[in-house]
């Protein structure tokens, strides 16, 4: 309960500074540096180390790919019948497809699932979110944007990293054992996601620009709370026959709300940022009360 409350109380924090006006406009800017350059790294090479790495795990790491494709089909073919424009069905591409698996995702696995399950959570999102995001979210967002990508500035991307780089040194340092001290140090460095993560968001939520985004808001909002998972559920559980809580994880991940790195990207490559901004800042707050229900619903999983 402890962990729902800080997730509200930390995003009316965020809000309420944005209308002190005693921050800049791009203070969320700072926060999300120090988590991606510090907080993601921490947790990363403190959890990865507790993990065993197993054939089941597959499911959990291909769920963020197999949700970016599902979304990039489903954004196109909406995209085409509602004659939206590139930068519109782009940005839904990008923001609707990927889900914010670390800084909302970690938490809510804490929260519902337990401390036992956030190295499961932060492989989808090291392995499966930021690698999507890295190389083919890169891809859409500069085929949409008109901008060239070239496979040496993906690898860039990918290599330079910080939590990639965490996740390398964590894999390569599991047959040595971690000290105490340091394994405490990173846990405090890490503890500083959660507050800092959900403040951001708060900065940023703004409602004041709902007018010509209502239809695309909408259909990105059903896709990532509903739809997305939906559809992995069939795929995972009824056509595969995939069960435990790997998958179940794996699932629940997918129906986070949308990712702020993607959306950051989108916005960089100019990708409607009024649509991406609202997408993320709302459906962060609706996955509340939908994540919930999506845990009902995969406990029979």
């Amino acid at each position: 309960m402890s962990s729902i409350i800080l997730l509200f109380l930390c995003i009316g924090i965020g809000m309420a500074l944005r209308l002190s006006g005693r921050l800049p406009d791009n203070a969320h800017g700072v926060l999300n540096t120090f988590i991606i350059y510090v907080s993601l790294p921490a947790l990363t090479l403190l959890h990865v180390r507790g993990i065993k790495l197993e054939p089941g795990l597959i499911y959990a790491i291909a769920m963020p790919w197999l949700l970016f494709a599902a979304g990039a089909a489903f954004f196109w073919s909406v995209a085409k019948a509602m004659r939206f424009t590139p930068q519109t069905t782009g940005g839904l591409m990008l923001s609707g497809g990927l889900g914010n698996t670390s800084f909302v995702g970690l938490p809510m696995i804490e929260a519902f699932y337990g401390a036992g399950g956030l190295a499961i959570g932060i492989l989808i999102d090291q392995l499966g979110t930021y690698m999507v995001l890295s190389t083919a979210g890169i891809a859409i967002a500069g085929l949409y944007s008109s901008g060239a990508v070239s496979g040496r500035d993906i690898a860039k991307r990918v290599a330079s990293f910080p939590p990639f780089i965490a996740l390398i040194a964590a894999l390569l340092l599991l047959p040595f054992e971690q000290p105490q001290w340091l394994s405490d140090t990173l846990r405090r460095l890490g503890d500083t996601l959660v507050p800092l993560a959900l403040v951001s968001v708060g900065f940023q939520l703004r409602l004041d620009q709902l007018d010509g985004t209502k239809a695309a808001l909408a259909l990105g909002l059903a896709f990532k709370l509903l739809i997305g998972p939906l559809v992995l559920l069939v795929l995972y559980v009824k056509v595969l026959g995939a069960r435990g809580d790997v998958v179940q994880i794996a699932l629940f991940e997918a129906a986070m709300g949308p990712q702020i790195g993607a959306a950051i990207v989108a916005i960089q490559h100019g990708l409607n940022p009024p649509l991406i901004t609202l997408l993320v800042g709302i459906g962060i707050v609706l996955s509340f009360l939908t994540l919930p229900m999506w845990w009902y619903v995969l406990q029979g999983v």
